[in-house]
């Protein structure tokens, strides 16, 4: 069996170093791992995206249409621009920060405030606005690692393997602060 893991945001949220971070904390574990990041529009504060599928054995990093069992979404309306990837049922952890797209900034379309609100009767959706959370600990930056401890919650790896590589992908000066965000969200109840 796979499971298959999508995470969507907006450039500059720290997307790429969520997908390491899962990816190595399965293969010490024992999986095998497939993943890929697109995020040539990152730098425009576009959207970003990233698979990472686990498994005994897995052949491709894309996942299928409907097949997604986890999306960690770092804004609600990335949840739904990539809901339909998902299965009936699957779980979507979903910072609640909003960041306005320009044509909501613009008024000239409406932020799909009920679309969003929809994907809970869908999907199994764990809103926590992880900025304000982050920021409360310290710094907002720390808001991807939280959503990698509740992440965590969902997935059969050993924790002291999760605090491992988080310990082995962030920097020094970061490092307690990022531990503290990665417990927050491991600890988050659901």
């Amino acid at each position: 069996m796979v499971t298959n893991i999508m995470f969507a945001g907006v450039g500059g949220q720290g997307l790429i170093l969520m997908t390491r971070i899962v990816s190595q904390a399965a293969m010490l574990d024992g999986y095998d791992i497939k993943s890929n990041d697109v995020v040539g529009l990152s730098q425009r504060g576009g959207m970003v995206w990233g698979n990472v599928r686990i498994g005994e054995k897995v052949f491709s990093p894309n996942i299928p249409p409907g097949e997604g069992d986890i999306l960690v979404a770092m804004e609600p309306l990335e949840a739904l621009r990539w809901s339909s990837n998902l299965k009936e049922g699957a779980v979507v952890i979903q910072n609640t920060k909003k960041m306005y797209p320009t044509l909501a900034q613009q008024e000239k379309a409406e932020y799909p405030e009920e679309d969003i609100e929809e994907l809970k009767s869908k999907y199994k959706v764990i809103d926590i606005n992880a900025f304000e959370e982050a920021t409360n600990l310290g710094k907002k930056q720390v808001a991807n690692v939280m959503l990698l401890g509740i992440l965590a919650q969902h997935l059969d790896i050993k924790l002291d393997t999760w605090k491992q590589v988080v310990r082995d992908n962030v920097p020094n000066k970061a490092l307690d602060l990022n531990m503290q965000a990665f417990d927050f969200g491991y600890h988050y109840k659901l």
